[in-house]
C-alpha cells in the first residue's frame, strides 16, 4: 500500500499535467510536495527530472512549429513547481532540467524543421507515456 502522501501528490500530478498531441496530455504526472524516502528524493524524482526536460524542450518546440502554445509548456513548468514544492537544491535541479531541455534545441533550431517536429512528436508520447509510468507506479491503485 502507497503511503497516502504520494497518491495524493500523483493524483494532483495527473491532474495537472494531462498532455496528448495537440491537447492536454493524458495522465502527465506532477506529485506535489514530494514525499521523500529517508530524508532524500521521492522515488519518482529521476522521471520527474526528465519530465521537466521534455516540458522545456516542448516549450521551445512546439511554438517554433506554430502551435498556439506560447507558454504552455513553461506553465506546466511552474505547476509543477508549485505542486511539487521542492526545496533548494531539489528546485534547482528540476529548472535546471526544464532549461536544459529548451536551451539544448533552441541552440540547433532556429525554424521548423521535419526533424523539429519529429522531435516535438516523440516528446509528447514519451511525456504522456511517462506521466503514465509515473502515475501506474505511484498513484492510488
Amino acid at each position: 500500500m502507497r503511503p497516502p502522501v504520494i497518491r495524493k501528490r500523483v493524483s494532483v500530478l495527473v491532474l495537472m499535467l494531462g498532455l496528448v498531441m495537440g491537447g492536454p496530455l493524458p495522465g502527465l504526472v506532477a506529485p506535489a510536495a514530494a514525499q521523500t524516502t529517508q530524508g532524500g528524493a521521492p522515488p519518482y524524482e529521476g522521471d520527474l527530472l526528465r519530465l521537466a526536460e521534455i516540458l522545456g524542450a516542448l516549450h521551445y518546440l512546439r511554438p517554433l512549429c506554430g502551435a498556439a502554445e506560447a507558454t504552455r509548456w513553461r506553465d506546466e513548468m511552474q505547476g509543477l513547481v508549485d505542486v511539487e514544492a521542492p526545496s533548494g537544491d531539489r528546485r534547482g535541479q528540476l529548472i535546471a532540467a526544464f532549461n536544459n531541455g529548451y536551451e539544448s534545441y533552441r541552440q540547433v533550431y532556429r525554424s521548423c524543421t521535419p526533424s523539429a517536429e519529429l522531435a516535438s512528436q516523440r516528446y509528447l508520447e514519451t511525456g504522456a507515456k511517462l506521466s503514465r509510468d509515473i502515475a501506474a507506479r505511484y498513484g492510488s491503485n
